[in-house]
């Protein structure tokens, strides 16, 4: 789906949440463990946070490259 093509999100509610990243290091099989582990405990709307976080991100990003193209940033 084209981005232009979204239909509206409306936000209900924010909630600040602390919490920490961590760079690991561990073996494939490790990590694909960690995977398949994610994957049975993800819900639907974990999927839902982590696409509208994506596109947040890109989209500013993409701004943020149209900006430098015309000029507006240096």
């Amino acid at each position: 789906m084209n981005p232009e093509e979204l239909p509206i999100i409306k936000v209900k509610a924010v909630r600040d949440i602390m919490y920490s990243e961590m760079d690991l290091e561990m073996g494939d099989s490790v990590h694909d463990t960690l995977v398949e582990w994610g994957k049975e405990v993800a819900t639907e709307a974990d999927y839902v946070r982590i696409a509208v976080s994506e596109g947040l991100i890109n989209y500013i990003n993409l701004k943020d490259e149209e900006a430098v193209e015309n000029g507006q940033v240096t």
